[in-house]
């Protein structure tokens, strides 16, 4: 009994060690974040290089899966040139575009998963592709089912990096996006979304109501 005692303490000890190791592990999860956004931006920018969108006649042009930056000239006057990144998954020459109509008023019906640049959900109405997914099929696999519904809002209801690529996107198109915090919600918590988080998007515009 003596000696069980002894070992009682260090017994404690390590149960001790394990608990702080866990919480040091869940604490941690957000640790330099900003950093690791503002590497993942920068490894974007390079798999980017020069293939700019600037036009929708170069939007049309995009090759599927290839990674494109568009600058968000929605950004404000204040700021140095911010671009977004995306990837078309699927094409549709023949559908809509917002800025087919009035533009700046449309109102557009969209599927979306949002997640982090560790694949984090944040948001969504569909189970889509996430930021940790390189390699997407092409036709993509995962799509919207009977239980999905779309989202409908205006074009310029939302972050800034989502206004400028439904800019470019067709109604039929599927784009994967990838916004850095200076066209998303910038240096501060929003939500369930940290400051400093570069958002992707896997999108699907389903509809444009233009008036």
């Amino acid at each position: 009994m003596k000696k069980t005692l002894l070992y009682l303490p260090f017994v404690l000890l390590l149960a001790g060690a394990f608990i702080s190791c866990e919480e040091v592990e869940e604490v941690g999860e957000y640790d330099n974040w900003r950093e690791r956004n503002e590497a993942f931006v920068d490894s974007l920018k390079a798999v980017a290089g020069n293939n700019y969108v600037a036009t929708p006649e170069a939007a049309d042009a995009m090759e599927i899966g290839k990674l494109y930056a568009i600058q968000n000239l929605n950004a404000g006057t204040n700021v140095s040139a911010q671009y977004i990144y995306c990837k078309k998954l699927v094409a549709n020459t023949e559908g809509d575009r917002p800025m087919g109509g009035s533009g700046y008023n449309d109102e557009v019906s969209t599927y979306y998963y949002g997640t982090l640049i560790n694949g984090e959900k944040f948001d969504g109405n569909f189970t889509g592709y996430t930021a940790l997914d390189k390699n997407i099929p092409n036709p993509p696999q995962q799509w919207p089912t009977d239980f999905d519904s779309p989202t409908t809002f205006g074009v310029t209801d939302v972050i800034t990096g989502w206004t400028w690529a439904l800019y470019f996107m067709h109604s039929g198109e599927r784009w994967q996006v990838f916004i850095p915090q200076q066209s998303a919600y910038g240096t501060s918590d929003s939500g369930s979304i940290p400051g400093y988080s570069t958002l992707c998007f896997d999108m699907i515009l389903e509809k444009v109501y233009s008036e």
